[in-house]
C-alpha cells in the first residue's frame, strides 16, 4: 500500500515555525478526510486538525490561531504550517488520508505516514 511521505520536521525554539509537508505518491488526496495528527512521547495520538467532506477544516484547540492546513493538488501534497510553536507542541506528526472516520480516529485512516519529528526547545 502506498504511503504518504512527511518532511520539514526538526528543531525550533519556542515561538518559531515550521511547515511540514505530505507528499501523496500512487493516489490523491480524493478522499473524504484529509488530517494531522501528532504523538508526544508518553501520550496518545492526539488530532491536530482535520478536513472532511464538507471542506471544514477543524483545529484542536491547543493549535487554532498557530497551525494552519493547506493542500496543493496540483501538487498532490498537503501542508501543515505551525506558527508560535510551543515545547508542549514536541510530537511526531503523521498525515493522514480517508473515509470519514479517519477524521475520528487515525486508526480508520487508509494511508498514513511515517511521521516527521517535530522538538520545540523553550
Amino acid at each position: 500500500q502506498v504511503q504518504p511521505v512527511e518532511s520539514g520536521g526538526g528543531s525550533v525554539q519556542a515561538g518559531g515555525s515550521l511547515r511540514l509537508s505530505c507528499a501523496a505518491s500512487g493516489y490523491t488526496y480524493s478522499t473524504s478526510c484529509i488530517a494531522w495528527f501528532r504523538q508526544a512521547p508518553g501520550k496518545l495520538r492526539e488530532r491536530v486538525v482535520t478536513i472532511n467532506s464538507d471542506d471544514i477544516a477543524r483545529y484542536a484547540d491547543s493549535v487554532r490561531g498557530r497551525f494552519t492546513i493547506s493542500q496543493d493538488n496540483a501538487k498532490n501534497t498537503l501542508y501543515l504550517q505551525m506558527n508560535s510553536l510551543k515545547p508542549e507542541d514536541t510530537a511526531m506528526y503523521y498525515c493522514a488520508a480517508g473515509g470519514s472516520r479517519c477524521c475520528a480516529d487515525y486508526v480508520y485512516c487508509n494511508y498514513r505516514g511515517q511521521g516527521t519529528q517535530v522538538t520545540v526547545s523553550s
